[in-house]
């Protein structure tokens, strides 16, 4: 049980709870009473607010609407006197351009731009708005007047500022294509930089805007004259060059050439400059081989005076194997060769200056037309040297090959680059050189067979035979020519090769030995080609030398002429590299020529039977020791040393006018007859010198045995 004072107090602190809780009731229900009544309140406002701001909408709406109406008609107002403006603009295009149109273009092309252009926009505005207005006519009239003027300028800025490409720069151009050094890049500025940009400019309103081709027929006009001309100015400069010094030259950096010019002699082709050099050198050095560097034999005594006579008609007879050569040809071909050249720097160099000014799409055909000028009389000038080599050669003027050779090998070393410069041309502009180089080709192929046929053929001339038996002139022109073929044996071997002559020569074609193309051989059959060619020639020439052996009445004389001919012709196969591409399809043909060489000295030892047959033993009379002689006896004696002095004197008389040049050949010859002589005169003066068979011994006995071997070491020599 709970205790009475316990139980009190409880219900006290109840009570005092729930008196706390009846009082927080009350004042909960007085908030919600206010809270109530506030929200009554601001009901009240919110409606009287919503129902002022209606109000307030339905007046500012239609206060906004006219407002915008008006701000719109402003704008449209605005955007029709801005239109007005410019409309009216274009109606006082043709006053305010007039004037500039009028003074044209020159010193002030971005102003004169800017006036064609509002002068189009006038144009395209009238065109679509009112095409039968007045103004278009004169705006147009205006535009073209402007149009022509640009036009105008274009042709003005090219003419006066395209300049001919002096000699001296062309030649400083193409001077490092031979050299191994790198060169300093020889710059080639066509037109000012000022005046390049304004004429691409000019080029490229006129495409665009002037829908004009007509200045693209103006520029390679121009140009192309100017191309042509510097061309024709190189050819003119070797011409004076060589008339004044004899040879061209350029200073090796341009920009030095206040300072320190540079004097670069141009190099020679090869051609028969190289016959007039060994000339002047054998005048001076005797052609020995090594001062000079000539390849020719050793001459001496008769042949010196021989080889320069007959090397100096070779050059300048005009019927001769060599006629017709000289100085003036060798300039000719140089400066042809030189502006080939020139042709290709200067057209690359015009494809770059083109390619800024007309549009790429035009571009292949308005080259094709600027070099055609150029390229036409450079193929002319080719076509004139096969058409004068086809009439020399029908002359037997065989020189004429020797300047097709260096153009040909140029032609064909230079192609490469032709063929790059000229892509996109016309089929007709990359047909042109190699149709030049099969003429020459051609022609170069028949001159070759010429010659051999006119070495074969040469007439035996009794009045044209050397008197003393030394080379005749046609050896040594058919030699020199070989020679000249040593510095062109690929060309000469294509040339051959070209016209299929190997049918001609029985030589076998093997399919590798060509490439798809017909006239492509390899070097290796081209050189068979060459080889048996100058066979041939040297297998004619030395039947035409037997057939004018015989011109000679004496058989002796006939034998040193074929003598001196072969050893000749070996002697300079051996000192050249002749012999080795004679070796390519002849083997034996050294051995060969010793074998006639030694067969013909044999012949000559003959001449001398008749001298010793006199005293041979096996014609002398028999006779016992200390028996008196018989007059019979004693007369065949005298006979006998009567017939060898005679003989002895008068063939020493007769072979002292004839020539051995070669010495080591001169002196085996001499020797040899000389052991024979003296050997056997030696003999029949120990037998008979004793003899009483004449009471005057000094009549018969006229020489001695040493006497006899000096006579005969005077043999072929004149100045004995």
């Amino acid at each position: 049980m709970i205790p009475p004072q316990e139980a009190s107090a409880r219900r006290r602190e109840i009570e005092d709870k729930l008196k706390q809780e009846e009082e927080t009731l009350s004042f909960i229900r007085d908030s919600l009473e206010k809270s109530d009544q506030l929200t009554k309140n601001m009901v009240s406002i919110l409606s009287s607010f919503e129902s002022r701001l209606m109000k307030l909408e339905n007046s500012i709406i239609p206060v906004h609407k006219q407002t915008e109406n008006l701000q719109r008609l402003q704008e449209n107002v605005e955007k029709t006197l801005s239109c007005l403006d410019h409309v009216i603009s274009y109606y006082h295009v043709a006053s305010d351009t007039e004037k500039i149109i009028r003074e044209g273009p020159t010193g002030r092309l971005e102003e004169y731009l800017g006036s064609m252009a509002k002068i189009q926009k006038a144009v395209e505005y009238f065109q679509d708005n009112s095409p039968d207005s007045p103004e278009l006519n004169k705006v147009k009239l205006l535009f073209e007047r402007g149009k022509e003027s640009l036009e105008s300028e274009f042709r003005s800025l090219m003419t006066r500022h395209s300049k001919v490409v002096s000699p001296v720069l062309i030649l400083d151009l193409i001077s490092g294509e031979d050299e191994l050094e790198v060169q300093e890049e020889v710059p080639l500025e066509h037109l000012p930089e000022g005046v390049l940009q304004d004429v691409i400019r000019i080029s490229r309103w006129l495409v665009e805007y002037g829908r004009n081709q007509d200045f693209m027929n103006v520029y390679y006009q121009i140009r192309s004259s100017q191309l042509d001309r510097s061309i024709k100015g190189l050819k003119e400069h070797f011409r004076k060059s060589s008339s004044s010094s004899g040879v061209p030259y350029s200073p090796a950096i341009p920009n030095k050439r206040k300072d320190t010019p540079t004097k670069k002699p141009i190099k020679r082709p090869g051609t028969i400059r190289k016959a007039q050099n060994l000339l002047k050198q054998y005048s001076q050095h005797g052609l020995d081989g090594k001062k000079g560097g000539s390849n020719l034999i050793p001459l001496e005594g008769h042949e010196h005076d021989f080889r320069v006579k007959h090397l100096s008609e070779a050059l300048n007879d005009k019927h001769g194997p060599l006629a017709g050569r000289d100085d003036t040809l060798d300039v000719e071909t140089d400066a042809y060769i030189h502006c080939i050249s020139a042709f290709v720097r200067l057209a690359q160099s015009e494809y770059q200056l083109l390619m800024d000014v007309i549009p790429e799409h035009h571009q292949k055909k308005t080259f094709d037309s600027l070099i055609q000028d150029a390229l036409d009389g450079l193929m002319l000038e080719g076509e004139n040297i096969v058409s004068a080599a086809r009439k020399a050669i029908i002359r037997h003027d065989f020189s004429a090959v020797l300047t097709v050779f260096p153009i040909l090998r140029h032609l064909k070393q230079t192609k490469p680059e032709f063929d790059q410069v000229l892509q996109g041309t016309a089929a007709s502009t990359k047909n042109k050189l190699p149709g030049l180089i099969t003429s020459m080709e051609t022609v170069g192929a028949k001159a070759l067979e010429d010659f051999a046929d006119n070495i074969k053929n040469d007439p035996d001339k009794e009045y044209n035979m050397p008197k003393d038996g030394t080379v005749h002139e046609l050896t040594s022109n058919a030699i020199l020519f070989l020679q000249q073929l040593l510095d062109f044996q690929e060309t000469a071997g294509a040339m051959l090769a070209s016209q299929v002559l190997g049918d001609t020569y029985n030589i076998p074609l093997d399919p590798r030995e060509t490439s798809s193309s017909a006239t492509s051989y390899s070097s290796e059959f081209s050189k068979r080609l060459l080889s048996t060619y100058i066979c041939k020639v040297l297998g004619n020439l030395q039947l035409n030398l037997l057939s004018k052996s015989k011109v000679y009445e004496d058989p002796a004389l006939s034998a040193i002429f074929l003598h001196n001919n072969y050893n000749y012709i070996l002697k300079a196969l051996e000192k050249s590299e002749l012999i080795q591409l004679v070796a390519v399809t002849q083997k034996t043909a050294e051995r060969s020529y010793r074998e006639h060489i030694e067969q013909q000295i044999q012949t000559y030892q003959r001449s001398w039977l008749k001298v010793t047959d006199y005293i041979a033993e096996k014609n002398l009379p028999v006779f016992q020791p200390g028996v008196k002689l018989r007059d019979k006896e004693r007369q065949m004696i005298k006979e006998r040393f009567k017939g060898f002095n005679d003989g002895l004197e008068e063939l020493c008389k007769i072979q002292k006018a004839w020539a051995i040049p070669d010495m080591e050949q001169r002196d085996k010859i001499r020797q040899a007859q000389k052991n024979i002589v003296r050997e056997t005169y030696g003999a029949f003066l120990h037998r008979y010198g004793s003899v009483p068979f004449t009471k005057n011994p000094e009549k018969y006995i006229k020489y001695r045995v040493e006497q006899v071997g000096d006579m005969i070491d005077r043999l072929f020599d004149t100045s004995a």
